[in-house]
């Protein structure tokens, strides 16, 4: 008979195998964790815990903000906002050199913060964005480049899903968390118009240069973007200001939006079913690798592996700062095969207690929300990192007459960015923990 930390060690072996074996993470999670679970309790163990764990989940007010965010994504791609943003930002921006690429940058973290997902907003902003630049003579490797980094954006600018099952996971405030990604998020896009900024200078013939925009097709351009601004802005002024719960501010902003995309035509009968069975769809999936992750991490807890390496990683007497670049490294390698959900998903009951067992001269609340936000932005950094990220494929698909190389190329200037972001996330807690304070 195994020892339960033999077992849990195997189990998490083998779930590594299930899922390069292309095996769904959810129902990977689900099998491993509940063969497991029944090799330590028994049969009538698991068969209990299955009879009341999925309501205990699903039957959370918490969880109901997953849809109606995916609905108010859905909707705005509907209203047009993806191109309302980036022509706004085309117009105030793209008349300087490589102003193009950074309207795209602008106009990705715009639309991510209302659409959450970081495949959706390259897939949409690269169907937008992407035949201006190549029509303006912009070189392929920094118009994909700039699409497969801004993409990034949409998991780190709130609200964000991914943000909101960290949260839950991690037992964090969802208002706090989402208060400390926007400081980040916002850096994030600033770092990246930077790049591109610095960039041009050293390679002038990547950007051509465009006529700016006349004053008038300026104010046209922010009077068709400013409903999607005002949504934004009052779903999370409102979490930020106490007026709304999270869950009340996604269902106010998936009815503004909905109501956007009618009067602007770009939702009908038709549209609206095709809406809801969309969100229907991401929901039950999110949902079933949330369900499969509970069963995993049950099985875990069984073992009593994360508590066992905890204390472990925390009796070696390594600085915490090496114990912390090790798993940003180890997140850094996983981005690159895996999504932000099920690496979150996957990990964090792992590492967490790491972290929190750890000094880092702050209390074990912050650094859950501090380490929260920097498992997101290395997580994302690894959908941009060559040879397998994500993003870039996801792009290469919509765009296959770009060479994948000139693609890598052009991710590189954001790759360093991301690189001097993350050190100074982590050596500088106070930029993700500031507005925290401030607020709350």
């Amino acid at each position: 008979m195994m020892s339960p930390i033999t077992l849990g060690t195997g189990g998490f072996v083998l779930l590594l195998i299930m899922m390069a074996a292309r095996i769904p993470i959810g129902l990977s999670m689900l099998v491993v964790g509940a063969a497991g679970s029944m090799l330590i309790t028994g049969p009538m163990g698991i068969l209990n815990g299955l009879k009341t764990l999925p309501y205990e989940h699903f039957s959370s007010h918490t969880l109901s903000i997953i849809p109606l965010f995916l609905l108010m994504g859905q909707f705005a791609a509907r209203a047009g906002l993806s191109r309302a943003m980036f022509q706004a930002a085309n117009d105030w921006l793209g008349h300087r050199r490589g102003g193009l690429a950074m309207s795209t940058i602008g106009a990705c973290g715009a639309f991510g913060a209302i659409c959450g997902s970081s495949l959706a907003t390259a897939a949409t902003m690269t169907q937008v964005a992407l035949p201006e630049m190549e029509r303006q003579g912009y070189r392929g490797s920094l118009a994909t480049g700039a699409l497969a980094a801004g993409g990034t954006l949409g998991i780190l600018i709130p609200p964000s899903v991914v943000l909101v099952i960290y949260a839950i996971l991690a037992e964090q405030n969802i208002n706090e968390m989402f208060a400390a990604a926007l400081v980040p998020g916002l850096f994030a896009a600033f770092s990246y118009m930077l790049a591109i900024s610095l960039y041009v200078r050293f390679f002038p013939a990547s950007a051509p240069n465009k006529d700016k925009a006349s004053r008038g097709e300026r104010w046209r351009s922010l009077w068709e973007v400013w409903p999607g601004a005002a949504i934004f802005i009052i779903v999370i002024g409102g979490i930020y200001t106490g007026i709304f719960t999270p869950t009340e501010a996604a269902a106010v902003g998936a009815a503004a939006t909905g109501v956007l995309a009618i009067t602007r035509g770009g939702l009908r009968w038709n549209g609206l079913r095709d809406c809801l069975l969309e969100t229907a769809v991401t929901s039950a999936m999110i949902f079933f690798i949330v369900l499969g992750a509970s069963v995993f991490n049950s099985f875990l807890a069984l073992t009593q592996l994360p508590q066992i390496t905890a204390g472990w990683i925390v009796g070696l007497e390594i600085s915490p700062w090496v114990v912390l670049a090790g798993i940003l490294l180890c997140y850094l390698i996983l981005g690159c095969f895996m999504d932000s959900l099920s690496m979150i998903l996957l990990t964090v009951p792992i590492f967490l207690p790491i972290v929190t067992g750890m000094d880092f001269g702050m209390p074990a609340a912050d650094v859950a929300i501090w380490f929260g936000i920097l498992a997101l932005v290395v997580v994302e950094v690894g959908m941009i990192t060559p040879p397998v990220g994500l993003n870039i494929f996801i792009i290469h698909s919509m765009a296959p007459h770009v060479p994948l190389t000139e693609t890598f190329k052009g991710i590189l200037p954001f790759l360093a960015a991301d690189v001097i972001r993350i050190v100074m996330l982590v050596a500088f807690p106070a930029i993700t923990l500031g507005f925290v304070y401030l607020l709350y």
